[in-house]
Formats: C-alpha cells, sequence, structure tokens
C-alpha cells in the first residue's frame, strides 16, 4: 500500500473556491480503482491543505493523477494555489 500526503499552500482568497472543488471532485477521487481512503485537512491560520491518501500502489496514484491532469482538474486547482503542491509518497513497512 502506498500512502500519499500532498500539502498545498491556497491562496487566501481561494480558500472557499478550493473547498468546493473538493467537495464536488473527491467522490469521483475515493471511487478511483486503487483509492482506498483519503481525507483533506486545512491549516486555517496559514490556509495549508493537506491531503492524506492511500492507494493500493503509487502507479494507482500516478494513473489517477494523470486522469485528474487530462480533466483540466488539476491545473484548476493549482491555480487557486500560492505554489506548486508537494507530493511524497511512502510505502507500507513489513515491520
Amino acid at each position: 500500500m502506498t500512502l500519499v500526503i500532498l500539502e498545498a499552500v491556497a491562496k487566501s482568497e481561494c480558500v472557499d473556491q478550493v473547498v468546493q472543488l473538493l467537495k464536488a471532485n473527491l467522490p469521483e477521487t475515493r471511487a478511483y480503482d486503487g483509492c482506498q481512503y483519503i481525507t483533506c485537512f486545512l491549516n486555517e491560520d496559514d490556509k495549508t491543505f493537506v491531503f492524506v491518501e492511500h492507494w493500493d500502489s503509487k502507479a494507482h496514484y500516478e494513473k489517477y493523477l494523470a486522469w485528474r491532469a487530462e480533466t483540466g482538474l488539476l491545473a484548476e486547482l493549482v491555480s487557486l494555489f500560492e505554489t506548486e503542491p508537494s507530493i511524497r509518497y511512502f510505502e507500507t513497512v513489513d515491520a
């Protein structure tokens, strides 16, 4: 299983737009092949969104991300952020 942590700082005037886009689109994400779990958090002080996601594999997530890029949603979200999102991947440790 792959844990994906995505962080992005929203433009202060765009926080509500980000939330509305997430509400409208996360149901599709949750139903996407390989997605086991996704939840989003917001630090209201600095407008940082953190997405915590569990995927079957990094390949599943990359396929999903490519699909979101094709639909234009990725570009729309990125336009609401101060900078490019940071994406980190973690694999389960058999311990």
